[in-house]
């Protein structure tokens, strides 16, 4: 059992069956797997990613300038969070919304000791605004605030079960890793996260555990450890 997670979402989960924007229904079921999580006594910390709004890299393929892009970005996911901080305080999950970029009074900016303070006292903290500088990648954020608050773990929730071989939805012969390390995870060349992301995470002995978070009670299953996902470490 983990005394304290980073749990990174995914933005594009959130669109549900949507083409864009935040599907209600995605975001409660979230915010209800999450409550479960916090009544464990555990402290949370989340990154949520912004790709359902907006994608800064997507942005500078169709001109966009690439910082301009990635601050658009950088925006998305505090309207993500600011959702799920709502979405939370319905079920009466006390949160805060801390932004790596000087936003009062939409979000408290960030510091980490503010943000251990906060889980201390009972509340949930959603990092937003990814690390506050273009060129880095909310899995990238994920990992320095997952470092920085010091958590057991990162949890890693996306739309697959875990690492595979390749990618299960386009390669239907791909198996899945119980857990693998990251000099694996290099040597493959696998997409779990990008390679800045999974250095830190290396380096700073931050193990990664990936997720399928869109099956409802999977996050009270990883965390109770029951072998579904996979974890990477070093």
């Amino acid at each position: 059992m983990y005394k304290r997670i980073l749990l990174k979402l995914s933005g594009e989960s959130l669109m549900g069956n949507q083409n864009y924007g935040i599907d209600t229904e995605r975001l409660n079921d979230y915010a209800r797997q999450i409550k479960e999580v916090y009544e464990m006594g555990t402290q949370i910390g989340i990154v949520i990613g912004g790709g359902n709004i907006f994608r800064g890299l997507s942005g500078a393929s169709k001109g966009f300038d690439r910082v301009k892009g990635d601050q658009m970005g950088m925006c998305a996911t505090v309207i993500n969070s600011l959702a799920l901080s709502s979405a939370l305080g319905a079920l009466g999950v006390k949160t805060k919304v801390l932004t790596a970029i000087r936003m009062e009074p939409i979000g408290e900016f960030y510091t980490k000791w503010k943000a251990i303070e906060a889980m201390e006292q009972g509340y949930v903290c959603i990092f937003s605004a990814g690390t506050g500088s273009p060129y880095f990648t909310t899995d990238t954020g994920s990992s320095l605030r997952g470092i920085e608050i010091e958590a057991d773990v990162m949890m890693k929730g996306t739309r697959v079960d875990g690492v595979y071989t390749a990618d299960p939805e386009k390669d239907p012969t791909a198996t899945k890793f119980d857990d693998i390390t990251f000099d694996e995870i290099y040597k493959r060349n696998l997409k779990v996260m990008d390679l800045t992301a999974t250095a830190m995470c290396k380096e700073n002995n931050l193990p990664v555990l990936v997720f399928n978070m869109d099956i409802y009670g999977n996050l009270v299953k990883v965390m109770k450890g029951e072998n579904i996902g996979t974890l990477v470490h070093n």
